[in-house]
């Protein structure tokens, strides 16, 4: 039975037989389902990348104002556009450990103050130049400077000097980091000729693929990079990325075949998509999540009283049950769950009540006007859906939300980090230093709450520097309280990645670091037929 199921999991990975056709021939066999998927998985990864073809994708979260600009990256397909021509220092891998890529190698201080990337030798950028050391100390003094309004500008915060000595990159922190690594990983920080100083927008850098064709808010192309560095990527010919922002559209391209991945499956269609023929649904947990921000400085917000009403007013479970359809859990305003290490699961968890909300109202002495919360289909998958559960809640406590439907395209650049209230999400990043430094810290150009809190900047500071698990594990804990008490961040659920792949797609893992892969698919997948 074993022999036979191997060879039918054979022809399903060259395209000679369904996954429908072999999940029956397996129940045949008394195998269940799960166990015919994973045969299908591993055998997938047995038979070896094949070279060649081009891979389509369908994504949500592009827009016409998009620019390959890495500072400016903030929603889903300028950052897989940024993974298919750049490489960062590190990446994060699925295992939660680090990936080099531009560096081959890091070594630290015994007081995690000093830092030492290795530059990778022999690496061409796109236009020919080799890789320096040079280079990658450009590219974090470009992303250091709030003039270049990048999203990186908060982890890099701690740094006091860098410098480039023969082939390293040597970064001197003000207070030693152990995660300093995983703060490289963030996808802003692209390396680029000269840091991306003479053109940020060029997309050269020393990724498996090249820039075709870029129509922003349409589609973007890539052609395989000849010299790229790493043959264990870049399969694919080519590459062609389909901005689909509408979650219809985006499931029908992948069930008529037009596309091969696509991500943010709704999870509302997830379990009929993933019975189609010729396709799948991969589902992993991870740190992303789906949220409603306030600027605390921004009047009604700048009460506290208001914000404790409406995280009360939200029916977290409700939203869970039918937004996300058991694709996620249950959020605590707060950016952090159990999928970080040193998460700490003794923080009460936050419940619905209506009581507790109109109380709150209350003590507002808000005047009663509308508070106008605005969303769009692009903002998460069942967003406008879940704004509308919000505002039912609300209204159970007397508290006049309403909501104002905005456009997708626009949305990141004239909604998000614009209006005082809208809703977001967030994939969530590698470690809490890194979360907390990219939208909590004060000095951080993504602070889309505007929340500024000395006393919680000092703490993130100390925890940097705390060698002691369970001291930093304490310290992080306080941090997390005071977001979820005084900050601007209503955060209902964390959601899983919810991606569509076709049959004919190899070489797909879970990675629980972002959807469709971390980004990485397209460099990572190839075509078996």
């Amino acid at each position: 039975m074993n022999d036979e199921l191997k060879h039918l999991s054979t022809r399903v990975t060259k395209g000679l037989m369904t996954r429908r056709d072999f999940i029956g021939r397996a129940a045949a066999l008394g195998v269940t389902a799960a166990a015919a998927n994973a045969l299908l998985a591993q055998t997938a990864q047995a038979e070896g990348p094949v070279k060649g073809g081009t891979l389509r994708i369908g994504l949500a979260g592009g827009e016409s104002t998009n620019t390959q600009d890495p500072a400016a990256a903030a929603s889903s397909v300028p950052v897989t556009n940024l993974r298919l021509w750049g490489e960062p220092l590190v990446n994060t891998a699925p295992d939660g450990g680090l990936d080099f890529r531009a560096a081959e190698s890091v070594e630290a201080s015994a007081d995690a103050k000093t830092w030492t990337f290795k530059i990778r030798p022999g690496v061409e950028f796109h236009n020919g130049k080799t890789l320096t050391a040079e280079d990658a100390l450009a590219t974090l003094q470009r992303h250091s400077n709030e003039d270049s309004q990048s999203g990186a500008l908060g982890i890099m915060q701690g740094i006091e000097d860098l410098r480039a000595d023969g082939d390293n990159l040597i970064v001197e922190l003000g207070v030693g980091n152990a995660d300093l690594p995983y703060l490289m990983a963030d996808y802003h920080l692209m390396i680029q000729p000269n840091g991306g100083m003479d053109d940020p927008t060029a997309a050269i850098g020393i990724g498996a693929y090249t820039l075709d064709v870029d129509e922003p808010g349409v589609r973007h192309t890539f052609k395989k990079n000849p010299n790229y560095w790493d043959d264990t990527r870049g399969h694919v010919d080519a590459v062609e990325v389909l901005v689909l922002n509408d979650a219809t559209a985006r499931t029908a391209a992948l069930q008529s075949g037009q596309v091969h991945l696509i991500n943010r499956v709704d999870p509302k269609v997830a379990g009929l998509l993933d019975r189609a023929p010729n396709l799948s649904v991969k589902s992993v947990a991870g740190r992303g999540h789906y949220v409603f921000i306030m600027h605390v400085d921004t009047a009604p917000f700048d009460n506290n009283e208001l914000r404790l009403a409406l995280k009360y007013a939200i029916n977290r479970e409700e939203m869970v049950d039918k937004i996300l359809r058991g694709y996620g859990t249950v959020g605590n305003d707060m950016p952090i769950n159990a999928a970080y290490p040193l998460f700490d699961d003794s923080i009460p968890q936050r419940e619905h009540s209506i009581e507790k909300a109109a109380e709150h109202y209350a003590k507002s002495g808000h005047d009663g006007s509308p508070i106008i919360l605005r969303t769009a289909d692009g903002a998460f998958p069942g967003a406008v859906d879940a704004a509308a559960l919000f505002q039912q809640s609300a209204q159970a406590a007397g508290i006049p939300l309403e909501i104002k439907r905005e456009p997708n395209d626009g949305y990141w650049s004239e909604v998000w980090n614009v209006q005082p209230f809208c809703a977001s999400y967030w994939g969530g990043r590698p470690v809490q230093d890194q979360m907390y430094s990219t939208a909590y810290l004060s000095t951080a150009d993504w602070n889309d709450t505007r929340w500024k809190n000395e006393a919680f900047d000092a703490k993130l500071l100390a925890a940097r520097s705390e060698l002691d698990e369970a001291k930093r594990k304490s310290i992080y804990a306080e941090m997390g309280r005071t977001i979820r008490d005084e900050g601007g961040l209503i955060l209902p659920m964390f959601n899983d990645f919810v991606d569509g792949v076709a049959n004919n797609v190899g070489g797909w893992i879970e990675d629980p670091n972002d959807q469709v892969m971390n980004n990485l698919a397209s460099v990572k997948c190839w075509l078996t037929a």
